[in-house]
């Protein structure tokens, strides 16, 4: 018989307070499929800390022990979960794979265009929270203060639920952000973005070299330089001998937010299947990974370049997942974070949620923002420069403000 759809992605709850929910998923396999999981797991705001997933190249099982959180929405989860598992049919074969090829369908991207009569702490945060809740996902962001204190907001959108070119979707949308805003909102729309609206959404066409020689370095220096994010050594080991098929990595490291997403969308970039593999998180914040890899042939990682290759680049997705950086911008101050992007062409999921929040908390103020992408040796990144207002108050060491939405996206807050 074949594995009843309800099977698929199960979901069992603690018993007592403390203990972690238990999702379990039981699907075909595909190369990928880990980091697919895990950003999802990511997006809903919830952390591993432990992990269990085998496959025989065909058919997968995977456990994850997640940190409960009281406002999960567990049906929502476990709705995006099974959307992400491949095709399969009710058969006794394994033969779940999609018959065609082709990429996924890319969602509309809509403009959502408002304008405050005046700009708050946190006003920024309490939209990008109504959007989450919403299930609608920030492409871009451009937020202009105009000169007599009216701010207006660009959001480019695009909507998990597929609904938001219908009237119902969008006055849900306007009625939330309504209520959120207050009396704060003059007017809101939503629309269909074109190309040429979708072309205003880019951001910078350059950085300045000061920033990207130093911000997106990928190289690994001796000694930790400002900006390595992990005080504790990371340790990255491969071994061909206790396995005839299969290249053994071994992983020692501090633990933080999106730990598992940063190694499986690395190793989903290299094209690299995990096998079997296993994940647990201390209470004193070290993490401990065994996974059991290999190649897209089939074959163990036996190459010395392409090992070395493998190594650096997990410790430096471990060591520096994200940029952060507050420099000068002129005679202001900006705030830049950076995160690379999948060669799927997805960004780390909440890095906008997380920045918005943490300066709500450091009561530092928002003056404008922009969100683009950027090749950068190699690489596409999604960067977000947000130029801060340092009068009435909210003015701290850039130090501290540096620190404090770091430690909120590595979640060590």
């Amino acid at each position: 018989m074949g594995v009843v759809y309800e099977d698929v992605v199960v979901i069992r709850h603690a018993e007592k307070a403390g203990d972690p929910t238990v999702i379990t998923v039981n699907c075909p396999d595909k190369t990928g499929l880990g980091c697919d999981l895990c950003r999802i797991v990511l997006l809903f705001g919830l952390s591993i800390s432990r992990g269990d997933f085998s496959t025989d190249g065909k058919w997968c099982y995977i456990v994850f022990w997640v940190v409960d959180k009281p406002t999960t929405k567990w049906h929502l989860l476990k709705k995006r979960l099974l959307e992400v598992c491949p095709s399969y049919f009710s058969t006794s074969e394994i033969d779940y794979y999609r018959p065609e090829n082709q990429q996924p369908k890319q969602p509309d991207v809509f403009l959502l265009k408002f304008w405050c009569s005046y700009d708050r702490k946190g006003l920024l945060h309490d939209v990008t929270e109504v959007l989450f809740v919403l299930e609608l996902t920030i492409k871009r962001v451009k937020v202009s203060t105009a000169p007599d204190g009216g701010v207006m907001h660009l959001f480019f959108i695009t909507d998990t639920r597929e609904l938001l070119h219908t009237k119902r979707r969008q006055e849900e949308t306007i009625e939330y952000l309504t209520a959120a805003l207050g009396d704060t909102v003059i007017s809101c729309e939503i629309d269909l973005a074109g190309p040429q609206l979708t072309a205003c959404s880019q951001g910078a066409p350059f950085l300045p070299s000061e920033i990207t020689e130093d911000i997106f370095s990928l190289e690994l220096p001796n000694g930790r330089p400002n900006g390595f994010l992990s005080s504790n050594p990371v340790s990255v080991t491969m071994d061909n001998t206790l396995s005839r098929s299969h290249t053994l990595v071994r992983i020692l490291c501090q633990d933080h937010k999106g730990l598992i997403y940063d190694i499986m969308r690395t190793l989903k970039d290299y094209n690299i299947q995990v096998s079997y593999g296993r994940f647990f998180a201390s209470s004193r914040g070290s993490c401990e990974l065994e996974l059991f890899i290999m190649q897209a042939d089939g074959k163990k990682v036996i190459d010395p370049s392409k090992q070395s290759a493998l190594r650096s680049r997990l410790r430096m997705e471990l060591l520096r997942p994200l940029r952060v950086a507050v420099v000068s911008r002129g005679p202001d101050t900006e705030l830049l974070v950076a995160n690379p992007v999948e060669l799927s062409g997805r960004g780390r999921p909440l890095v906008f949620y997380d920045i918005t929040l943490a300066l709500n908390i450091l009561n530092t103020c928002i003056f404008s923002v922009e969100i683009g992408r950027h090749r950068i040796h190699g690489r596409e990144w999604e960067v977000y420069r947000i130029l801060l207002e340092e009068g009435d108050g909210c003015s701290l060491p850039r130090k501290k403000i540096e620190e404090g939405v770091r430690d909120r996206l590595m979640g060590w807050e």
